[in-house]
Parts: structure tokens; sequence; C-alpha cells
């Protein structure tokens, strides 16, 4: 079998797989176009950031049956397609972990004493100790958004420094930021409170300018800004005019929204430094990632052994045909709750009634794991670590089977819970394939979860729907489906509207603007 590197990997990468017997050919820096043509002949890809690994790749890639990134970032990475030509997509979650967490830190020791600028002034001959003037790290707060394994490590470092660390991520339970001794706070209260922020999230749609002119508007005058995790999550707009004005008083950036930045006002700035995405460039960093995912593309091919998949569980072959409905059906369950319920998670229920509580379950478990967590940490969590990543965040797993499913051959519910909150919903396979939701919080609605959804709570009340679809109609967003529950006449009801483009955030504020509309929530699960 023959493997292709395309991105640069240690060298002790490649001779793991030619160890092996595998065919190796190591060609870096092909055009979209050359690889296209290269592809059809390999049957493991390897690679980094820089390869785009794209549907219309995947078109041509007949014998290919996997993909390992040399990192934990999948941005480059067509998930969706790939799982339809059934190639397995692995990445090497963790080996980035300290060397990232070690950057930001010293971003923020460089831009706190000025290091890059006292450097540049001595190599032109001057001494000017008076104009860089630094500020101490000990006793001021730190403010982290997303402890995650990298936020988790910045945390303890800070720790160490004496700085006080407070943190906002809604997966994280209070019993786990008691254990890292982190104060768990609303996101506001990061931007009002912090003297230092450092961003450690994945770039979706939400978390896009999380940092922008509105945010940077609630912090206090002379905030300190690092950004080690994506490009896209600061507005570097916004931060460029902060940085002007005073408001902000230094920034610290290793990624950026376009790579590399060429033409960005920030490199004017003397109050700015930065380095070109470096975060994981250690050859300590590097050497893991090229080692793992060469041991995980051996494994693969030459044993039959999945490890560090974000599209395949670990089961054997004979499994996977019966299993795979209901991993799917799990997984988008979990999805679904996740971007419906507000607040960390403590304790997650799963329950199996009939005929799928005869399975091997565990691979269900943690598809709704890895659904329930995946909206907010994308390519950190998968198929392997799903279980793990739950048990550092403190959320409580349990499972229950039972033989009656009521009116259906198979049914899967799922409860989540934080302090008093608590949540449920119930889905079945139509047609022993297809996914379908049929009940949320005690409200029987039947919802295929697909696409963009728009979720909303509202009195029973006339005029609710009609005034959504206009809203709708007015902002050429089309409604493809429809779906409604409600807990009695004249009482809550809930509604699912599903639609063809997504709605933008001032729709969405304008949506629960609307009479008698409690909440709106968009939602999307990929088809």
């Amino acid at each position: 079998m023959k493997v292709l590197v395309s991105d640069n990997i240690s060298e002790k990468g490649v001779k793991i797989l030619e160890k092996a017997g595998l065919k190796v050919d190591v060609n870096t820096g092909l055009t979209p176009e050359k690889l296209k043509k290269e592809i059809g002949k390999y049957d493991a890809l390897i690679i980094r950031s820089a390869t785009k690994v794209t549907a219309d790749l995947l078109m041509a890639a007949k014998k290919l049956k996997v993909v390992g990134r040399a990192g934990s970032g999948l941005d480059n990475v067509d998930k969706v397609a790939a799982t339809k030509h059934g190639v397995v997509v692995m990445n090497t979650p963790g080996g980035n972990t300290v060397t990232t967490a070690e950057h930001t830190m010293a971003l923020m020791l460089s831009m706190s004493r000025n290091i890059p600028q006292a450097t540049a002034s001595m190599k032109q001959g001057e001494w000017e100790k008076k104009k860089f003037m630094g500020v101490e790290l000990y006793g001021k707060i730190l403010g982290i958004i997303g402890l995650g394994n990298i936020g988790s490590h910045v945390a303890k470092i800070a720790q160490g420094m004496g700085m006080n660390v407070i943190t906002y991520d809604p997966y994280l339970s209070e019993e786990k930021a008691k254990q890292l001794g982190v104060a768990v706070v609303k996101l506001n209260d990061i931007f009002k409170k912090s003297d230092f922020i450092t961003s450690h999230i994945p770039l979706t749609k939400e978390t896009k300018n999380l940092i922008g002119e509105k945010s940077i508007a609630m912090m206090k005058k002379g905030v300190r800004i690092i950004n080690a995790s994506r490009g896209g999550v600061v507005d570097e707009a916004a931060l460029y005019k902060a940085l002007k004005s005073g408001k902000v008083a230094a920034a610290a950036l290793d990624v950026f929204e376009v790579e590399p930045p060429t033409s960005s006002p920030l490199m004017e700035l003397d109050n700015f430094i930065c380095t070109c995405h470096l975060g994981a460039s250690t050859s300590d960093a590097q050497e893991n990632v090229a080692l793992a995912v060469s041991s995980q593309i051996v494994d693969y091919l030459v044993h039959g052994t999945i490890r560090n998949a974000v599209n395949f569980p670990s089961v054997s072959a004979d499994a996977l045909p019966t299993l795979q409905p209901y991993l799917e059906l799990g997984e988008k369950l979990g999805s679904f709750l996740s971007q419906t319920f507000e607040g960390g998670i403590d304790k997650v229920t799963v329950e199996y009634k009939g005929n799928v509580s005869t399975l091997v379950l565990e691979p269900i478990k943690i598809a709704v794991l890895k659904g329930l967590l995946e909206p907010i940490l994308k390519e950190t969590v998968n198929f392997v670590n799903a279980s793990v990543i739950a048990k550092e965040r403190g959320i409580e797993v349990k499972e229950i089977t039972t033989d009656d499913a009521g009116d259906y051959h198979s049914m899967l519910v799922i409860r989540v819970k934080a302090g008093k909150k608590k949540s449920v919903i119930s889905g079945v396979l139509h047609g022993k394939k297809d996914p379908r939701i049929i009940a949320v919080d005690g409200h029987v609605i039947e919802v295929r979860p697909r696409g963009y959804m728009l979720f909303l709570t509202n009195n029973d009340k006339p005029g609710v729907i009609g005034d959504v679809g206009n809203m709708l109609g007015e902002n050429n967003i089309n409604i493809a489906r429809m779906q409604f529950g409600r807990e009695g006449e004249g009482g809550i009801a809930v509604s699912v509207v599903s639609i063809d483009t997504p709605a933008s955030k001032e729709i969405l504020e304008d949506i629960k603007k609307l009479p008698n509309v409690l909440s709106a929530k968009q939602i999307y699960i990929p088809k």
C-alpha cells in the first residue's frame, strides 16, 4: 500500500511508515491540480495545514482509505465528503497542547515587557529604558476563553506566575473548575474584568470576530489581548482601532484571518507584536505529531485498527453496518441538544430502548458525547477522545437499557443536567437508517435533524409562525420545513424551522423580539 506525504513532517514519522512495509512518497508543495492527478495512486494521505482535502480531490481519490493530519486542526479537510467516500479522517489531538500553551505565555510576557520592540531598538543602536516601561503579570486577572487542553495548561502556567485566572467555557462543570482552581464566569465578565485576555477556541460562526467592537467596548482601558488559537476569532479591524485609541494597551497575535497578513495595518503599530502561526512550531511538537499520525496510519492500513478518527468510531468492520445508523442518530441528537441547552453540563444520561439495547453500546455512547461536545470544541473532539474529554470536564455519564421502546422498535433518549437545569431529547430511526427527533423537553415533535434550523419556544398564540415566516421571507431566507409541538392549548409551544441558508445574528435577535417568542436559537447539523 502507498502513502503520500504532501506536507512537511519529521523524517522519523516517514521511517515508521516504511518500517511497517508501506511505500512512502514525500511530495510537498503540490498544486491542487497536480495533487488531484496524483492522489488516485494512494491508499493514505498525510497532511498538515497546507494541503486542502476538498470534495473535488476526494472524488479523484479512488483508492484512498485514510487522511491523517499531523496536528489537531481540520479546517482544511472536508470531513462530510470524506465520510461519504468512506475515507477515515484522523488527527493528533493533544500533540500541540504544551507547545501552544507555552507560546501563548511567551507572547504574553513579550507583550507585557516590550521585548520585541526593545530588541529592535537596541539593534538600531538605541538605549531607551523609559520608553519600554512594562507591566507585571503577577496579581493581574487573566481571562481565558475556552478551557480545553491548551487553555487548561495556560491556566496552570499563569497560576504559577501569580495570576488570577477566570474563564468562560460553556462545557466546563463547576466541579472541574474547582479542581483547576479557576473561576467560571460569563463571557461578558471576561471582557469586563480581565487585564489580559487569551482565546483557545475553534473558529465557528459563533466565535468569528468574538473579540470585536462590542466586546472591546466592554473591556478595561489598557487591557492586553493574545490570540494563538484561530485567525478570525479577533476582529483585526476593530483591534487596530482599539490599539490606536489606547483602549487596548497592547496585543499579540500568532494567527490571522488571512495568512500571511501582507496588508494588515496592525503591522504599523508599535504596541502590536506578532508571530507567523508558530503556536505548534517546536521541534518537539512537530516530532510528536509526526510520530503519532504515522503510527495511526500504520495501525489502520496494516492492522485494521482506527485511532483518533473524527468521522468513524473504533469498531469492527462486521459490527459497523448495524451500528452506523445509531451512531449517526446518537451524534445528531447530542449535537441538537448541545446547541439548545445553555450552560456547562454536569451529567449526561443515555437511555437505550428496544432492539438497540441488545447491541454493543459503547460506540453509541461515544457518538452521543461527540455530538454534545463537538459544537464548541470542533476538531479537538473525536470518537476516540470524546469520553476522555467529558471526564476531564467533570461530566458524569450514565447509561440505562430497557426492552420497551413503546410504538417503536428502538429509541434513544438523552438527558443532560447542569445544576437545577435539565433537558431531554428522544430520537428514532425512520426506515431503519434515517435519524428523527420525536420529542424535545416533553414536546412531541418530529424533526429531521440536518442543515440549518431555528429552534423556537413561544406562547401558543395565533400569529407567531406567520411573524417568523414573514421575517425570514423579508430577509430572503427560504423555509424548507416547519414542525410544531406544544404542551397543551394556550401553553408553551416549540417550533423547529428548517431553512436553506443561515440566519444572521441580527435576524435572530429580531426574531427574539417578536410577540410571544420566548427564545430562539440557530442550530446547524451537517447533512
